[in-house]
């Protein structure tokens, strides 16, 4: 698989978003309706090698503060406990092989895991929520964005694969 890179301009763009330079590659999977990005997709490695366990990033500044809302009022136990395990490990794999799949370099280590660097459970709801807006089945995902009301903010998806 080859990786899909944003454009300089773009990467500008993701760069202000987030505050700082971007170690790694990346590309923009999902945007708001009025074009500004929701969800990067990294490289499985940042430029110096190092694992990057996250291919889905939620980047958006508002979606990132309702999840982290979420998170702190004991999201992460509550929507854990609402989906079944099974289904849940199906997710931490399938997201598994899409990074491996997705994986250029392979002369360093490579991150393992699931859905934010998971093997079991929900570790993360930002990153569950990514997964889900990238166009990915993710129980957690689904139900994140259904309490914060994203499918009234973004386009599904814009990839291309």
């Amino acid at each position: 698989m080859t990786f899909r890179e944003a454009a300089d301009a773009e990467l500008a763009d993701l760069e202000a978003v987030v505050g700082r330079p971007l170690r790694g590659r990346c590309a923009v999977v999902v945007r708001r309706l009025d074009g500004r990005p929701v969800v990067i997709e990294n490289e499985p490695h940042l430029r110096d090698g190092t694992p990057m366990p996250t291919l889905y990033w939620l980047i958006d500044p508002e979606l990132n503060e309702a999840v982290s809302r979420l998170e702190g009022a004991g999201g992460v136990h509550r929507y854990e406990d609402l989906v079944d395990p099974a289904v849940l490990a199906r997710t931490h794999d399938d997201y598994r092989r899409r990074r491996e799949a997705a994986t250029v370099r392979r002369d360093a280590v490579a991150a393992s895991g699931g859905v934010g660097g998971t093997r079991v459970g929900v570790k993360c709801l930002h990153a569950h929520l990514a997964n889900f807006l990238a166009g990915h089945e993710d129980p957690v995902g689904r139900l994140v964005a259904h309490e914060v009301g994203v499918p009234e903010l973004v386009n599904v998806v814009v990839r291309d694969d």
